[in-house]
Parts: C-alpha cells; sequence; structure tokens
C-alpha cells in the first residue's frame, strides 16, 4: 500500500540523534525530511563537545610552555590572542555545518530550513507550510537554563560563551556540572581570572565521590577561586563592570558572568498542545524503551527525553530507532557501562557504577585506589597528582566500575569501558600486562585493596 503521506519520516532537529536517524532511515528506503532552524549538527557540534574540546586544546597551551621550562626550554610564553581562537573555530565549526548537510543531501533526505512545530499527530509545519508525514520524531536537544533573579539578564550562557567579542579578563561561572567545569579549566588556561560558584558543597554531582573532591583539589591548584555552598543574589551594572551580590554577603566583579546551571528541553514553540505528547514531571517528553510517546505517531530521543546527554548516545539511539521503524532489526541501546569524561583540567574519565551505587546493587564490593604524581611532572615541577580507582563486586570478581582524575582519562577509559562491557573481573585486570612508562598501567597493577585503616 502506497502512503499518502509526503514523508515516511520527519524529523524535527538536525541535532547528533536526528541526522543520525534521518540519514539511517533514507538509507533504508523511507521517505525523509529533516528541519532545523539554527544549529546543523546540533549542540554538539556548534556549542557543545566539538568547539569545548577545541577551546581545551588551546587552554593547555599556557601550562604546556610552562612545564617545557623543566625540559631544556628556554623561552617566554608567548601572548593569546583570542579573536584568533574564537574566529579560527567559527571556520571549523562552518565546515563541519556543510559536512551535516552533504551526508544528509547524500542520503537523500529532504532538509528543511526553519523551526518546525505540531499541527496534529502527523503534520508538521515549517512557516507557512505544512508537511504530513507516517511517523514523527522529536530531537530538539536541550537549551541552557538561566534562572530569573534581579540582573539574571546580564548573564551570558554556554551558548553565546565560545563567541564573546572581548576576552573576559575577570570571569564569574555559576554552576557544578560538567559544563561549568570545563569552561572554568577552559579560561583559567586561556589566562582569565576565574571565580566558580555552586550552591551546593561539591560540585560534579552525580560521579564518584573519590573523584569529585580529588578533581576539587587539583583544579583548586590550577588557580581556579572555588567557592562552594554559595549563590548569586542579585547581578548589576558598576563602573568597574558587573556587581554580583553573593548569598554570604560578599561580592565580586567580573567582565562576565557564565551561567551554566543546568539545560531544559528545547521545546519552546514545538506545538505540543496540539497532540497527545505527556511530558515527565521534569518537562522532558516521556518515551518507551523504542522512543515512543503517548501519541504512537510521535518519537522523541537524545537529549529531549532526558536521558544520558551524550553525543554517543544520542547516535546510537538514533541508529535503534531507524533500524526498529524502517529496517529488518529490532535494535536496542544498552545503558549499561557507558563511559564519559569531564574535559576540565586534569581530566576525568569515568566507567560504570560509583562507589555508592555499587555498594546499593552488589553489596560486597572491593575498592583499589591509587594516587600518583604524573612522570612528566617529575620534570616539571608541577604540583599534580593523578587518581584512579576501581570498584569490583567481591562474590564475582567482576570490576564494575574505574573511575580517574589525571591526563588522557577519557582516552584511557575508552579502552576500559570495553573491558567492563566484556565481563573483565578483577583477576583479568591482575593478569595483563601494563604498558611501561604509562599512567594506564596503574589500573593493571594495583593489587592491595584499599581499607579505611
Amino acid at each position: 500500500m502506497v502512503s499518502t503521506k509526503d514523508y515516511d519520516l520527519f524529523v524535527i532537529g538536525a541535532g547528533s540523534g536526528g541526522v543520525r536517524a534521518a540519514r539511517m532511515a533514507a538509507g533504508l528506503g523511507a521517505r525523509v525530511a529533516i528541519a532545523e532552524d539554527r544549529y546543523m549538527g546540533g549542540t554538539c557540534v556548534n556549542v557543545g563537545c566539538v568547539p569545548k574540546k577545541l577551546y581545551v586544546y588551546a587552554s593547555e597551551f599556557g601550562k604546556a610552555f610552562e612545564d617545557a621550562r623543566g625540559f631544556g626550554w628556554d623561552s617566554a610564553k608567548p601572548a593569546f590572542d583570542w579573536a584568533t581562537l574564537r574566529d579560527n573555530k567559527k571556520a571549523e565549526i562552518a565546515r563541519l555545518n556543510g559536512i551535516y548537510r552533504r551526508l544528509l543531501d547524500g542520503a537523500e533526505a529532504d532538509i528543511i530550513d526553519g523551526r518546525a512545530r505540531l499541527v496534529d499527530a502527523h503534520t508538521v509545519a515549517v512557516g507557512k507550510q505544512q508537511y504530513s508525514a507516517g511517523k514523527i520524531l522529536i530531537a530538539t536537544g536541550g537549551w541552557p537554563h538561566i534562572p530569573e533573579f534581579p540582573g539574571s539578564d546580564l548573564a551570558t550562557s554556554s551558548n553565546e560563551v565560545f563567541d564573546l567579542k572581548q576576552f573576559p579578563q575577570r570571569l564569574v561561572i555559576v554552576g557544578g556540572g560538567y559544563i561549568a567545569v570545563e569552561f572554568a579549566g577552559i579560561f583559567n588556561g586561556l589566562g582569565a581570572q576565574v571565580t566558580q560558584l555552586y550552591r551546593g558543597p561539591l560540585f560534579l554531582r552525580g560521579f564518584d565521590a573519590d573523584i569529585r573532591a580529588h578533581a576539587a583539589r587539583e583544579i583548586a591548584k590550577t588557580g581556579v577561586d572555588l567557592r562552594f555552598e554559595v549563590n548569586v543574589e542579585s547581578i548589576s551594572r558598576g563602573a568597574d563592570g558587573l556587581e554580583l551580590q553573593l548569598t554570604d554577603g560578599s561580592t565580586l566583579t567580573a567582565d562576565t558572568v557564565l551561567y551554566a546551571t543546568g539545560r531544559n528541553p528545547h521545546l519552546e514553540g514545538l506545538g505540543l498542545d496540539n497532540v497527545n505528547v505527556e511530558l515527565t514531571e521534569s518537562g522532558t517528553i516521556a518515551v518507551d524503551e523504542h522512543y515512543c510517546s503517548s501519541e504512537p505517531s510521535i518519537f522523541a530521543l537524545g537529549d529531549v527525553t532526558g536521558g544520558m546527554e551524550l553525543t554517543p548516545v544520542a547516535l546510537a539511539e538514533g541508529m535503534a530507532f531507524a533500524h526498529r521503524q524502517f529496517g529488518d532489526q529490532s535494535r536496542q541501546v544498552d545503558y549499561d557501562f557507558i563511559p564519559t569524561a569531564v574535559f576540565c583540567q586534569p581530566n576525568i574519565g569515568t566507567v560504570g557504577f560509583t562507589e555508592e551505587a555499587a555498594r546499593a546493587r552488589f553489596g560486597d564490593i572491593r575498592l583499589f585506589k591509587s594516587s600518583f604524581r604524573p612522570m612528566k611532572h617529575t620534570l616539571s615541577g608541577r604540583d599534580e597528582q593523578s587518581f584512579m580507582k576501581l570498584i569490583v563486586d567481591k562474590a564475582s570478581d567482576r570490576v564494575v566500575g574505574v573511575h580517574m582524575v589525571g591526563p588522557d582519562a577519557g582516552e584511557i577509559m575508552q579502552g576500559i569501558a570495553i573491558a567492563l562491557r566484556a565481563g573483565a573481573t578483577k583477576a583479568m585486570f591482575d593478569s595483563t600486562i601494563g604498558i611501561h612508562p604509562t599512567a594506564a598501567e596503574e589500573l593493571v597493577t594495583m593489587r592491595e585493596a584499599w581499607t579505611e585503616d
């Protein structure tokens, strides 16, 4: 039976998950359209992972120049030019935007520029034009949220901070998640005076407690002024910049105030009132294990559903969705042992259970911990300590959590994630010969279980 609809699938949002779903569905023979009103490639490509990592690279050069002196390189630290970094980044993002368009064109998916809104369960409007579709996929991702308070309109979000006209010599960052922590390291490394405020007792909630504590100590050593259990009451313009009144009675003056206090699902103007799509208490789209909403023809995946807000997860979900809906395979994403990294300085890499979660899940566990000075800094003289932690289910000897703070933590953790997904035991770790001299070999040489004594 030939469909009378314009498209088999209409995707709203050309981010990682949306583009992957559109391309795969089109490759499986579906007639596909995808609409995007702002960022071809989504948050990750434009105002997330990609520009962030480029800026992290830039911020690490200053430390490298200093470290080089201990290795015999006698040279002055070069000057940093913000405009060069910013504009080179823009050129790279524009290149990637073009690649995403070409990938969609190559898959013969129709690209529609503009903000799409739902008219009914099978109709989408972009501007004055309406399109009918057998299935509609919402993949609009998240959007930075700045709470309302006196002067909140003077704050900057992570969307704008990459493209500031002037480099902020004094930057205040509000928030305790990975975005806040990463930007603190970036701008501190580029030469700004950075103060990070967090309303809780310790940042990076949800990560292993030892990792959070170790990261706080090491980040403070780099010069970031960390202030916990404090928040902003108001922001106002002063003669010398932005004046912040804090909840502990103190004040701060800054050139820029970056709010990184969370992201909300990007659903504004989407027309959800016109369809039977239920939301969760946190405002995300409620979906089942196959990404179907309460409206049978409407699906959602990625950050807009409130799951793990990671680009590779959205990509996997887009692939699984396309194959299930238009292919012969009933793919499902396995959310166990998904590795992640925080590109703060030093880096954090983690996979599996935190200590607290492992105790709740497995009961008796064994812990292995190691803290050491990276070999590089024996000559650089930098006061930096790496930290590694293994969490083992005592009954099965399976390694169920690995956490690290230190150089290249993300790179190291990608390989460790494969081992954990394969069910590697502590005995297997112990029998593996390490690569010497590397930091990673520490993961296979920790023999003594940690005790509080």
